[in-house]
């Protein structure tokens, strides 16, 4: 049995995160909008020269942060896609339905909203402001988790796996999305061998290869390759995350092993060094027109009202047409969807690379991001108090993750107490 909550690390909490995301991203607004403010927006601009073994590229700070950082954010996450794929809830096909289903939703509504808000708002937009719409569709897992763990045990272990596995289908519609809608001119002499690199750390896995270091080797001699095909080399924690092996002749996993390696790096150290460098806006002239903005409004729509209304819709059609009951009440669903319309982490990314040539459009998207993501948690999380039963049956000390435990064990479907 895991330990009970006063034996675990203050860093182990699922909440610990969200709180440190916090409070960078208010260090971000403080920097930005602070006597240092200059002098941090002139670092985030200081220029990086890269020569290694005759690779040469030029980067930012900022620039480096969004692509070689992100890239093992996305390493991990790569990871625990994979994870779940083979041994957790979407190992079985009818477990990973409903929660894909609900992913889908939460990924087509708010574009859609967006788009829709947008383009009533300012109907002669440029065609760029488009480029927006899948700036609401992520879920960040961090927040998401770490607001739901605030209510304790109180939530469902089957609830609380339900939006961690429709966060983890997001985040896969996330990474294709990426790689299909926002990469650049495609070179395809780096891409060539991008796919080299890739294929020779699949055949590594197939040779049965199990120790870590040349996977890692090769994952980073994969990001120097896709840095130069115009395809966002971020994508290369992903795919090195595929070719990394699931386990060893003696029963260990390598795959979890780095997992394990990287998730206090990435949730404590990457996570929150990415919203110090691109969250906070800098407020100076900032109008009421420019929070007000079309590309704010439609961000902040498509997360607090397109995420609850996707997710809920399509996941009730999916236990129609797959006969499944979902995972909870309906307005327990509802209250657990509001909070998957926490974005931050990834839509500040994808925010990122929607706009290149208008970086004017940087503040409303992070207004659009914060604020949404904001009113999300806060009404998700009083929405969901409301409807949850004020004590459950639970031991109190018993921590969260093992009824996720419980709860993966018995199905996704099945433990809606």
């Amino acid at each position: 049995m895991a330990a009970s909550p006063k034996t675990i690390r203050w860093w182990d909490r699922d909440t610990t995160p969200g709180y440190i995301l916090l409070a960078a991203t208010a260090l971000s607004f403080l920097l930005q909008n602070s006597g240092a403010g200059e002098a941090f927006r002139a670092f985030l601009k200081t220029d990086v020269d890269i020569n290694v073994a005759g690779y040469a590229a030029h980067y930012t700070v900022v620039k480096l942060v969004k692509d070689a950082l992100m890239a093992v954010f996305f390493l991990y996450v790569g990871l625990e896609l994979k994870r779940e794929c083979i041994e957790g809830p979407f190992r079985n096909l009818r477990e990973a339905a409903l929660p894909a289903m609900g992913a889908l939703g939460g990924m087509i509504v708010p574009a859609g909203i967006y788009l829709l808000v947008v383009l009533h708002l300012h109907p002669a937009a440029d065609h760029e402001f488009a480029r927006g719409w899948a700036i609401p569709s992520a879920t960040d897992i961090a927040f998401a988790v770490g607001v739901l763990s605030l209510l304790g045990n109180r939530v469902p272990g089957g609830l609380r796996l339900f939006l961690l596995a429709l966060a983890i289908a997001d985040d896969l519609g996330a990474i294709v999305i990426i790689a299909l809608f926002y990469s650049g001119d495609i070179a395809m002499s780096p891409l060539a061998i991008s796919g080299g690199i890739f294929l020779a750390l699949m055949a590594m896995n197939w040779l049965k290869v199990k120790a870590l270091w040349p996977y890692i080797l090769g994952a980073i001699a994969l990001w120097f390759a896709m840095a130069k095909t115009g395809v966002s080399p971020t994508l290369a924690g992903v795919l090195a995350a595929v070719a990394v092996p699931m386990r060893r002749p003696d029963g260990g996993s390598p795959l979890v092993d780095l997992e394990h390696a990287l998730k206090l790096p990435v949730q404590l150290l990457i996570m929150p060094i990415f919203a110090l460098a691109v969250a906070g806006v800098n407020l100076a002239g900032e109008s009421l027109a420019g929070v007000l903005h079309p590309v704010t409004l439609g961000i902040a729509a498509g997360l607090v009202i397109g995420k609850p209304l996707g997710i809920v819709t399509l996941t009730w059609l999916g236990g129609k047409l797959l006969k499944q009951p979902t995972p909870a009440s309906v307005p327990q669903m509802i209250g657990v969807a509001m909070i998957a319309g926490i974005g931050f982490t990834m839509s500040l990314f994808v925010g990122a690379l929607a706009f290149p040539s208008h970086p004017e459009l940087e503040a409303s998207v992070r207004f659009g991001v914060l604020g949404g993501s904001t009113i999300a948690a806060i009404a998700g999380l009083v929405f969901l108090a409301s409807v949850l039963p004020k004590h459950r049956a639970t031991d109190p000390g018993t921590p969260l993750s093992y009824e996720e435990e419980i709860a993966e064990e018995r199905g996704v479907l099945e433990d809606k107490d």
